[in-house]
């Protein structure tokens, strides 16, 4: 049993008095495939060796009692109301309880810890509701799978937590495998298992330490030239029901002359959806340095075509760019903040970090966060003694 573990066992005992089940659910990134997802495209993302861990144990009662070990804060709920609290976390929670009310048959005690860096674009939430869902799916024999449980998770964003996502972090969260990206289809959820060999090569995320407000808004914008490239589309193509059924020669000839920005927008996505089956492919061919500069040219699509990213960005992924070491870089996220993520040569970390931390804190003012990770296996039980 590692450290983490054991300490949550410990804290689980010592404020409830029970031996728990505990289950981990990791962060997740995305290789290449950003603004794919609501255009029904390709994503290729995967889970990290960063999680949230949950221990959780029966109670005799209908109470539910959390308590986080990373805000040293408890919240009590009960299953008959289940309302939305004032503190965050345990909404989240909550929510995936509602969405599993009438299958619990009693109320539950839950420890949570996470050590998935808070908005640095690695899905801490999806992570603790996979954790979540899978550990009362666990407790209470409920027979859900793991889709039904991604499923789970993203509607309790939508309904609880108020964020409209797609299914993405859910799914890399519970769908995880070692050593591997997941090819997933968002029309109609298949998946396949990608091997990413890193060789000497490391996977890299550089956190801004910045998000800035306009995301929201840019985001429901993008969305809406998408859309808006579709419908145009439809008049000539009847049966394009997304831009995954679109090529760039339908663009050019249907929608250039009707709204430049529609078409701007359209064709980084169509290329980028290219792009991911494209990647694929390289990486089935073990050519990390051609999937390194498809990286590089989804950041350049990201920054000048679709417009979501922001200047501390671009600093990042310019400065990296003029090293050899460096074989790919890009912004990740839907934008305007949060990391970027980079594939760099295990021997070169401790001689780029240093020099880039001071010249970031230099143009920004900003501190520079950095995580190595590793792709890990999906949501699982780390511990059930008794169980």
């Amino acid at each position: 049993m590692n450290q983490i573990i054991q300490q949550i066992q410990t804290q689980h005992i010592e404020t409830f008095g029970e031996e728990p089940l505990i289950v981990r659910s990791p962060g997740r990134i995305n290789v290449i495939g950003e603004h794919t997802d609501y255009n029904e495209g390709f994503v290729l993302p995967g889970a990290v060796d960063k999680y949230v861990y949950v221990s959780i144990s029966r109670r005799a009662d209908s109470k539910i009692y959390l308590r986080s070990l990373n805000f040293d804060e408890i919240a009590i709920s009960a299953i008959e109301t289940l309302d939305i609290l004032s503190t965050h976390w345990a909404n989240y929670v909550l929510g995936m309880a509602n969405e599993l009310k009438g299958k619990l048959s009693s109320g539950f005690n839950m420890t949570l810890y996470g050590d998935v860096p808070l908005g640095a674009g690695m899905s801490s939430s999806a992570a603790l509701e996979s954790a979540v869902g899978f550990a009362l799916n666990e407790l209470f024999d409920i027979g859900m799978d793991r889709m039904e449980l991604a499923l789970m998770g993203q509607r309790c964003e939508h309904i609880y937590i108020g964020v409209k996502c797609g299914i993405m972090d859910q799914f890399a969260s519970l769908f995880g495998k070692e050593g591997h990206v997941i090819k997933l289809d968002c029309r109609d959820l298949s998946h396949a298992y990608v091997p990413l060999p890193m060789g000497d090569y490391v996977l890299l995320l550089l956190n801004t330490n910045v998000k800035h407000s306009l995301a929201s808004s840019a985001y429901n914008q993008r969305r809406e030239k998408c859309e808006q490239a579709v419908a145009y589309l439809q008049h000539e193509y009847p049966d394009v029901r997304s831009l995954r059924d679109v090529s760039l020669d339908m663009l050019e000839n249907v929608v250039l002359e009707k709204d430049k920005e529609a078409f701007v927008k359209a064709k980084f996505v169509v290329e980028e959806i290219q792009r991911v089956t494209e990647t694929c492919d390289l990486l089935m061919q073990g050519d990390l340095p051609a999937m390194g500069q498809n990286m590089f040219a989804t950041h350049r699509g990201l920054r000048e075509d679709y417009e979501v990213s922001c200047a501390e960005l671009d600093f990042l992924v310019d400065y990296v760019k003029q090293f050899p070491e460096v074989l790919g870089a890009r912004m990740m996220g839907g934008g305007f903040g949060g990391c970027t993520i980079n594939i760099v040569h295990r021997e070169f970390i401790e001689e780029l970090l240093p020099p880039l931390r001071m010249a970031y804190q230099a143009q920004f003012d900003l501190v520079l966060d950095d995580y190595r990770v590793e792709l890990k296996n999906g949501t699982e039980i780390v511990y059930e003694h008794g169980y």
